[in-house]
């Protein structure tokens, strides 16, 4: 009942994505949430936003950052890392997708979204007809809103795992691994981290005017 809801696949940070590789597959554009998806709520950019998208120059990816926040916040994130962006999105509604994709000229086909909330990223990548990651939260101070809202995705995100267990189940007797937007995994399991770490510092949680 939940599966119009359901990520194409969850990563625990938009910085373990693999973007050459869906370079390299023919993907051309991602679109980002930015608060708590690629820093905490609030949070200018931090080195490793700045070089996750210098990588993206470097590689020729393009990026637009999709927010439900006012302009002043998006556009202060937007400018620092040198990409566009459309505040006051209106998510899950997909015309902002729709209008990402126009700026980027890309297509469903070659797009990809990156965000942290089910009710309002995911389920408008998935009306949008987008291939979506759903992100872990980088920080867990949240405005009260967003908390409960996090309450409400936990039964999407059981069932989800349910699913998504059984989708692996299948594509295992298969002899076809499912397919993941993720980077290769260490030897010890970890996964690199090409673009640094988070510092810990929490975001201001204020949405600017």
């Amino acid at each position: 009942m939940f599966q119009n809801l359901f990520p194409d696949e969850i990563a625990d940070s938009a910085y373990i994505i693999d973007y050459d590789r869906l370079y390299r597959e023919g993907y051309r554009g991602v679109i980002y949430d930015v608060d708590n998806t690629l820093v905490p709520h609030g949070a200018p950019a931090d080195a490793r936003a700045k070089a996750l998208f210098q990588h993206f120059h470097a590689i020729g990816m393009q990026a637009v950052f999709l927010s439900n926040n006012t302009e002043p916040r998006v556009r202060l994130f937007a400018e620092t890392v040198k990409e566009q962006y459309i505040f006051l999105a209106g998510k899950p509604s997909p015309k902002g997708y729709r209008r990402a994709m126009e700026m980027m000229h890309t297509g469903t086909e070659n797009t990809l979204f990156v965000g942290d909330q089910i009710f309002t990223d995911i389920w408008g990548a998935r009306r949008a007809g987008i291939r979506a990651v759903l992100v872990r939260p980088i920080h867990p101070k949240e405005e009260l809103q967003i908390m409960i809202k996090r309450k409400l995705e936990r039964p999407v995100l059981r069932a989800y795992t349910r699913f998504h267990a059984e989708q692996e189940r299948k594509a295992s007797n298969a002899g076809r691994p499912l397919p993941t937007v993720l980077l290769p995994k260490n030897a010890d399991g970890s996964y690199p981290q090409p673009y640094g770490v988070y510092d810990g510092r929490p975001g201001t949680m204020r949405n600017m005017q």
